[in-house]
Formats: C-alpha cells, sequence, structure tokens
C-alpha cells in the first residue's frame, strides 16, 4: 500500500513570495495530506516581505529556499499550481498525469511605496492563497485528497 501524500508544486516566476507563501500555508493547513513545494521560472530567493506577511499569521516560512523548477522535473507530480501567467506560460510538461491549475495573482514583489504600502500587497495576496487553498485543498474534502480530483 503506498502512503506516500501527493505532491502539490506552486510554481510562480522567481519563486520568491506567492509560491513560497502557498507552500507554507498548504504545508500549515494540510501538510498531514499533502506534501508541499515551490520552485520558480527563474529562482530570485525568499522576499522578507513574503516572511513577515505569514509570520502575522502564525506561519514561519523563514528556513524555506528558493528552487528552480529544473530540480523537480522527472518527478510524478500530481498537482501543479502556477500563480502568475509567466509561470504557466513557461510551465516545464511533467510526467505522469497530474491536475494543472492556475491562479493568477499579482506579484507584491513588483510593488512600489512604503514598508507598509508593500506589507498591504503582500498581505493581500496572501490571503487570496489562504481562500484558494482552503477551497482547493482543505475544506471540501477533508481526508479525502484535493477538489479538483472530484
Amino acid at each position: 500500500m503506498n502512503t506516500a501524500k501527493p505532491k502539490v508544486l506552486f510554481l510562480c516566476t522567481g519563486n520568491s513570495a506567492r509560491s513560497q507563501m502557498a507552500e507554507g500555508y498548504l504545508r500549515h493547513a494540510a501538510g498531514d495530506r499533502f506534501e508541499a513545494l515551490s520552485a520558480g521560472i527563474e529562482p530570485k530567493g525568499l522576499n522578507p516581505l513574503a516572511v513577515e506577511a505569514m509570520r502575522e499569521i502564525g506561519i514561519d516560512i523563514s528556513r524555506q529556499k528558493s528552487k528552480d523548477v529544473v530540480g523537480f522535473l522527472g518527478q510524478s507530480i500530481p498537482y501543479i499550481v502556477t500563480v502568475c501567467d509567466n509561470a504557466r506560460e513557461r510551465c516545464p510538461i511533467f510526467p505522469r498525469s497530474y491536475k494543472f491549475l492556475h491562479w493568477g495573482l499579482v506579484d507584491p514583489a513588483a510593488a512600489e511605496g512604503t514598508h507598509d504600502e508593500l506589507l498591504a500587497v503582500f498581505r493581500r495576496v496572501r490571503d487570496q492563497i489562504v481562500a484558494k487553498i482552503d477551497e482547493e485543498f482543505v475544506s471540501p474534502t477533508v481526508g479525502q485528497g484535493a477538489k479538483v480530483l472530484s
């Protein structure tokens, strides 16, 4: 009997904010049912404002690292979630069947302004990620995999 948890790969351009927050939140909310992963097409390093925004809701992503999507090629990953249009357009092909989801989220790392203004953008994106993960992976299917399978 295979007891491995299905992998969910959150993919964005830089793997610095959106995909990192999504990885951290899914691990927190449903890590007992899914293996949360993230990667980027062109990894740039973890954005400190993503860390700060997640810390506000009690989730520490400070030890997460930016990863290149190339490192995941050849793996069986049932769920690929692109969180930006660039990642959707440039997403590599993964072996075996998987469910592809696209969430076109604003890039908070591209925002301009004061620290408080920037953090407000990160919070909005974080809250959108939380809502989407709760809807797709957490709430509707407690203990039975992701909603996208049904």
